[in-house]
């Protein structure tokens, strides 16, 4: 298997808490950044989406908070989609420093929503297999 997709995030400064340490809130938006930046590099924009008529929504989200992030801090944030059957997939997301050392994970469900009907498409690794120019980002 291949290693799963990860972008880098520098933690600014207007994104601390009063403790000093990343604002809790934003693990969850560094979070969707990287599962964006995932679909793009499998050829999945946004405007791409629409177009097709659905749109990825997330259904659950647990967040592990391991140890802090401060001001300057970097950190690598990957995206791995683990498909099984039905309409949704699981999403892992482990957050680390740059020498490897665990910071936090999010892990989620997620489902492929049909903007149309607003309910979740039945198979969404086809509907994204066939939107991709790339499978390989998303482990299609």
């Amino acid at each position: 298997m291949a290693d799963p997709f990860r972008v880098r995030v520098t933690v600014r400064g207007y994104e601390l808490d009063t403790q000093g340490h990343l604002n809790q809130a934003v693990y969850l938006q560094y979070a969707e950044h990287a599962r964006w930046e995932c679909l793009r590099a499998a050829g999945i924009a946004q405007d791409r989406l629409l177009a097709a008529g659905v749109g990825p929504v997330a259904l659950e989200v647990t967040v592990r908070y391991l140890r802090e992030l401060r001001g300057g801090d970097e950190v690598d944030v990957t995206c791995e989609f683990r498909w099984g059957e039905g309409r949704t997939f699981q999403i892992v997301q482990d957050f680390t420093r740059p020498d490897g050392s665990p910071v936090a994970s999010v892990t989620g469900v997620g489902g492929l929503l049909d903007l149309t009907a607003r309910r979740l498409v039945p198979e969404p690794r086809e509907r994204f297999r066939a939107l991709a120019a790339d499978p390989a980002p998303m482990s299609l």
